[in-house]
């Protein structure tokens, strides 16, 4: 076994070393974007569930992984270019992808060019390496004040919008047939969903990278709604779960000093199996109903 990962095993459990991490500015701050990130994935993971949307998750994050190579190269925020890679794929996705059997296909292809336009671009970049590594598996270190605000402004946008939409949404997420018979605007709606996915999904970026982003943004949602008897309760739960998963995973990757997305994975699976065993008893005793917003 490797004697680096035997090390950092062994510091898994240095409270002392973490608490004096705690101490510094990066990490409050990581802990900060950590919440609020929690918070968001919470909030529209559930969502997500319902209208089948993991791939979409996966193949705009990994396009916001475009956008923030972009930036990384040119020099500006990376923060803001992973955003606007995500909402160029979300757009793309919701106007091509329109019919539900061409929708898994068009994220497919477009999410094949956007990576080998990012693996261009990682390629060209001068700078440290480790930088555009992080983009790709996370990091401790926060993206700093602005970076916090961006992330604030963008949380307080993407829930807001929500709550704003958030009946006519879950009507056309569990029955869109009818509720486009009822006048309510699915595609528009679903549109409008797909672009603050894409929003969260690069948020997520910075923190857990852009390949486990799925980690906050399905797995807290998927448990919760293994246990939960309702839309409202399985929000609440995968808020929970989220916040759990994503704090946590901050916490015990200080000491070691390893990628926080490896601790915030780990826990959120934890969380899963654990949620997915309790509803596996419920059924066979009857002891309760899934949300309707179920995995």
């Amino acid at each position: 076994m490797s004697s680096k990962f035997t090390d950092a095993m062994g510091r898994l459990f240095d409270f002392e070393t973490t608490a004096e991490l705690l101490q510094y500015d990066f990490v409050q701050q990581a802990l900060l974007a950590g919440a609020i990130l929690g918070l968001l994935a919470g909030v529209i993971g559930p969502l997500i569930i319902s209208r089948q949307m993991a791939f979409s998750v996966h193949g705009t994050s990994e396009l916001s992984l475009t956008g923030a190579a972009a930036a990384l190269l040119v020099g500006v925020s990376v923060g803001l270019g992973a955003v606007a890679g995500a909402v160029v794929a979300a757009i793309l996705f919701g106007l091509l992808g329109t019919r539900a059997r061409e929708r898994d296909s068009v994220i497919g292809v477009v999410m094949a060019f956007g990576l080998g336009v990012a693996v261009l671009l990682l390629w060209a970049y001068d700078g440290r390496t480790g930088a555009a590594f992080s983009l790709l598996t996370g990091q401790i270190v926060a993206p700093g004040g602005t970076g916090i605000a961006l992330l604030a402004a963008c949380a307080a946008i993407v829930i807001g919008a929500l709550v704003f939409m958030y009946r006519p949404l879950l009507f056309a997420s569990t029955d869109p047939e009818v509720a486009a018979a009822r006048g309510v605007p699915v595609r528009a709606l679903s549109i409008v969903f797909a672009v603050l996915v894409g929003i969260t999904a690069a948020l997520g970026v910075q923190i857990v990278g852009a390949l486990l982003v799925m980690a906050l943004l399905i797995t807290p949602a998927a448990a919760a709604t293994r246990v939960a008897r309702g839309p409202l309760a399985a929000t609440v739960l995968s808020v929970v779960f989220a916040e759990v998963a994503a704090v946590g995973g901050i916490l015990l990757a200080l000491a070691p000093g390893v990628p926080v997305s490896s601790f915030i994975t780990t826990i959120a699976f934890a969380i899963y199996v654990v949620c997915r065993i309790i509803g596996s008893a419920r059924r066979r005793t009857g002891g309760g109903r899934r949300a309707p917003v179920a995995a």
